[in-house]
């Protein structure tokens, strides 16, 4: 299923096929190609009239009704549109698809990559990675922003869930294993383009650096305001919101270059042909006007065949003046650009800034040229076998996801209390067993992620109830019971959060949540903690409260793969992808050195599945 074993004649065809257009197009046409917008500010006329190169669902773009069938007639409307344009160049449809297809209510939400860096295992990522492009490319979505390679160094960015580990050689084989599975072989309908984010170093930023929210004003962007943001904005914002995302990595090269461009390489190498470029900066200067990193080191020194995109209004951040930034963001690399809300002022300031020379004709050229080329190798030009609507959250992908949680989860402690015998009483304690949001976290159905039912699933709960039929399973949310049980479980989950939102400067367990666990604690004999989180968080004071503890991530729609575990119809065996730390004085990692974590990179203990 590798990516690069394209054939030259196919690889000829692709970049002849490209040529001709190009030779064919004006130039507002291909200023139109260099623009991708999100679904929420034009219509498909809109497509046609201009000739739009991409369109794209953000977090929580979706259509009304949620469903797998208005996805599919939302984007064809879109790609009907684009095929009545002048030149029937095909439309290019991106989604964050993170964690499965995480927009639609009804896909497989497998676990973030945090989880599934626990799990050290690239074939099942792979496996992830080609589901995960049925059920997109099912409604048409041929182009995810994924897989973040990031590699994050301060766990208190609100990004660590979308990094797979601190480890980058796992990072790198992690990256490649799931650019193969989601772009099999290119020329497939159910293909789906992978993109590498976020170019290049976005995990190495300082904290306090990030300039996306004005503190002092606290003002709110367009961005944060269309995400209903208002109230929990200045809660989060109170607890350290947008303090390291899109802030500044303050490292040498040398680190630059031995840490975080690994994986780039490598999944350059499994064939990626898109890139998303960082908010980020690194020498005083934004990656989205980077030269250097983007064209000498991305595409001269990797060899990098495709296109560049920018992240949500990058551009927009280079420089107060909106013409000065378009002109730096070409001119350093940028091949297309993601302008959610004013399309058309970013492209009457492109062809602006082309006539009058300040943007030279032949870099247009090239960036026009690799997207075609792009879309020709992913076969948009040809129509293929209609996609399968039947592969949205089917019985064989929940399977996959299933597993993925099941090889997720870290077993940290264990003083005989797991697994559970599945005819004995237990208390199950904390809302987060019985959620499907918490289980999911960010990035699912909407940017934020939220509580409660938001997409069909099996909540832990659920799962448990299915595993051990037999057993005596008394639930309260609140820890309250009228009896006492040999064992008792607490499930805690972080509040769902998605990029500098979750930015948090404690990552302490909130005193609700310490007095919930000394409650069940005083009710039972044996108490197990199971943690939903995007990183690790101290725990150093409640550990030993506790008779197992397991490190379950974010885990998504499959709750019953937590519960097989627990009840010891498999094996724990996940391992931990980043050193948990034993207090906020060792995080950021760098302060690790000398230390000694709570657990250390690649911790895990292990127990015996049960035969029969």
């Amino acid at each position: 299923m590798t990516v690069p074993g394209i054939s030259r004649s196919l690889e000829n065809a692709a970049r002849a096929r490209a040529a001709d257009l190009l030779a064919a197009m004006t130039l507002p046409e291909k200023v139109a190609q260099m623009t991708q917008v999100e679904k929420n500010s034009l219509t498909p006329d809109d497509v046609a009239k201009y000739g739009l190169g991409s369109v794209l669902s953000g977090g929580g773009g979706n259509p009304e009704p949620n469903t797998p069938g208005a996805w599919f007639e939302m984007v064809g409307g879109f790609q009907q549109a684009a095929l009545q344009s002048r030149l029937k160049i095909p439309l290019l449809y991106g989604s964050d698809a993170v964690h499965g297809h995480n927009n639609m209510v009804g896909a497989t939400i497998f676990p973030h990559n945090i989880g599934l860096g626990a799990t050290r295992d690239p074939e099942l990522v792979r496996r992830v990675g080609r589901a995960t492009a049925l059920e997109t490319s099912a409604v048409g979505v041929r182009w995810d922003f994924a897989p973040a390679v990031s590699i994050p160094q301060d766990i208190r960015w609100g990004r660590s869930f979308e990094g797979y580990s601190q480890d980058t050689a796992l990072v790198s084989e992690l990256a490649t294993a799931f650019v193969e599975g989601l772009q099999g072989d290119l020329g497939d309908p159910t293909a789906v383009l992978a993109c590498v984010k976020h170019y290049v170093a976005d995990g190495a930023t300082t904290w306090g650096t990030s300039q996306r929210v004005d503190r002092a004003a606290l003002e709110i962007d367009q961005t944060l305001a269309n995400a209903n943001m208002d109230e929990r904005f200045l809660k989060l914002v109170a607890e350290g919101a947008w303090q390291l995302d899109q802030g500044s990595s303050d490292i040498d090269e040398e680190t630059l270059r031995r840490v975080h461009l690994p994986p780039y390489g490598a999944a350059i190498g499994a064939g990626a042909l898109s890139v998303m470029a960082s908010y980020s900066s690194w020498d005083g200067l934004k990656l989205h006007a980077h030269r250097y990193l983007l064209t000498d080191v991305l595409k001269g020194e990797l060899g990098f065949q495709g296109f560049v995109v920018t992240d949500w209004e990058g551009v927009d951040q280079i420089a107060p003046d909106f013409y000065e930034s378009v002109v730096k963001a070409i001119g350093a690399g940028i091949d297309m650009v993601m302008v959610p809300f004013r399309y058309e002022h970013f492209m009457d300031t492109l062809l602006k800034a082309v006539e009058q020379g300040d943007v030279p004709r032949a870099r247009i050229d090239d960036a026009v040229s690799r997207i075609l080329y792009v879309k020709a190798r992913l076969g948009l030009f040809e129509s293929g076998a209609a996609p399968d609507l039947a592969e949205v959250g089917s019985a064989k992908h929940r399977a996959v996801a299933r597993e993925a949680v099941r090889k997720s989860l870290v077993l940290l402690k264990n003083d005989g209390a797991l697994p559970f015998a599945k005819d004995q009483p237990l208390l199950v304690a904390g809302s987060a067993a019985d959620d499907i949001g918490y289980q999911c976290g960010g990035w699912t159905v909407s940017w934020m992620g939220g509580p409660g039912p938001i997409t069909p699933g099996t909540t832990l709960l659920e799962g448990m109830r299915a595993a051990a039929p037999q057993a005596d399973i008394r639930y309260q949310a609140d820890g309250v019971f009228d009896v006492r049980a040999e064992v008792g479980l607490i499930v805690l989950a972080e509040e769902p959060y998605a990029e500098g939102m979750g930015d948090k400067e404690d990552l302490q367990l909130r005193p609700d949540q310490i007095a919930l666990l000394e409650r069940v604690r005083a009710q039972c004999d044996r108490l197990v903690l199971v943690l939903f989180s995007g990183r690790p968080l101290i725990l150093t004071r409640q550990v030993p409260m506790c008779d197992a503890v397991v490190a379950a991530w974010l885990p998504g729609s499959e709750g019953q793969g937590v519960a097989e575990v627990l009840f010891g119809d498999y094996a724990f065996s996940g391992t931990l992808p980043f050193a948990w730390p034993a207090s906020m004085a060792q995080i950021p990692l760098s302060r690790l050195k000398g230390q000694e974590p709570l657990f250390p990179l690649g911790y895990g203990l292990t127990t015996e599945a049960r035969s029969g």
